[in-house]
């Protein structure tokens, strides 16, 4: 990890964003004719974002504090490790990064270059309804198989991997949609996968898996053909998700939004429109894994509220077993997201039937 902090291109970027008072997001189309919509409402770096995100019960820091003055040797210029600039978790080393690779993919590719991709991007299939199709027509919870290579906390899942062939084995097993991981430096995974996936074919609608920081991310995922998004709560302020959720509805996109506690359900129900609401068993923490997690997020008032408005919960992490199924089913869970439990089989769709106890294959 501490080859991140010695690295003279994240010091130029860091620089550019510090003066450029760039913040939680950046300008970003209302549409793909390349017209802006104003401005979401910023905040500095700093007191104000730190302030902010303590508001809303946000642990995850989006970039590394300021730490302490640059230290110097030979041509090189480098930050020392501290308390201040040291990731507190796997998810907060994984955003700090995607924050520096994000910003040079944006200088290789302005959204404005994005627009003939963006014009002649696969129609847009519709990732809620394959969701609630698949539920009723099962009468268990929609999967949403994950096209996963490997994870920061179990390694390489796969060796022989081959994207295509295993979305397409997870279609024939039942999956009403697929998840693609496009993190390379983490989960080995890219954006090359969704795209080789969506032209194969395949015809679940496809849920871009990205630790997404930037509005930019959404239409780039959008010209490489997915469906779906994932907006995580941990990471994104109540304004960013609002204003990210808006732009995935004019692409014509769904929105996952990840939430992991109470606090963080209570922000996300708060918000308008949300139709999509995954709830990861994994704490942020300490990385380990409880399913009763989906359970108590969804009792009294909280659940009321859901089935009041339609929404539909995605239970993440942790599920292994029919009786890990039933439980997040009984819990109020309507689709379920897993990767490790069937990617690592040699036959994913029997390892999906294994899953639900029984063919879900139409």
């Amino acid at each position: 990890m501490a080859d991140f902090y010695k690295k003279p291109s994240l010091l130029s970027v860091r620089a550019q964003q510090s003066s450029s008072g760039d913040a939680s997001t950046t300008i970003a189309p209302a549409n793909v004719t390349g017209e802006t919509l104003s401005e979401s409402e910023e905040v500095e770096d700093g007191a104000m974002q730190d302030d902010l995100y303590a508001s809303q019960g946000i642990r995850i820091r989006r970039r590394p504090p300021t730490g302490p003055p640059l230290h110097y040797v030979g041509p090189f210029e480098f930050r020392l490790q501290n308390e201040g600039n040291t990731p507190r978790n796997i998810l907060e080393e994984i955003v700090w990064n995607k924050d520096v690779e994000v910003s040079q993919m944006k200088e290789k590719r302005p959204l404005a270059k994005l627009k003939g991709a963006l014009d002649n991007a696969p129609p847009v299939r519709d990732f809620i309804g394959a969701l609630r199709t698949s539920h009723l027509r099962t009468r268990l919870p929609a999967l949403i198989a994950e096209v996963k290579k490997a994870s920061p906390s179990r390694g390489v899942l796969r060796e022989d991997f081959n994207p295509v062939e295993i979305a397409q084995a997870y279609e024939k097993g039942g999956a009403a949609c697929l998840s693609v991981l496009t993190d390379e430096k983490y989960f080995q995974g890219s954006f090359e996968n969704l795209e080789a996936i969506r032209n194969a074919g395949v015809k679940c609608p496809l849920l871009c898996k990205e630790f997404i920081i930037d509005a930019w991310q959404i239409y780039y995922a959008r010209a490489k053909g997915a469906d779906a998004v994932l907006l995580i709560a941990a990471v994104l302020p109540d304004a960013d998700i609002k204003y990210m959720t808006k732009i995935c509805e004019k692409l014509g996109l769904a929105a996952l939004i990840e939430v992991h506690d109470e606090r963080e359900m209570d922000r996300v129900l708060a918000i308008d429109g949300i139709q999509l609401i995954g709830i990861n068993n994994r704490d942020l923490g300490t990385f380990q894994v409880d399913i009763s997690n989906s359970k108590k997020l969804l009792q009294g008032d909280r659940g009321q509220m859901i089935k009041q408005r339609d929404i539909i919960v995605v239970g993440e992490s942790g599920l292994f077993t029919p009786e890990d199924i039933e439980y997040v089913q009984e819990a109020g869970v309507k689709a379920v997201l897993v990767g490790e439990s069937i990617v690592k089989q040699s036959n994913p769709a029997k390892g999906i039937a294994g899953l639900f106890g029984r063919d879900i294959s139409i």
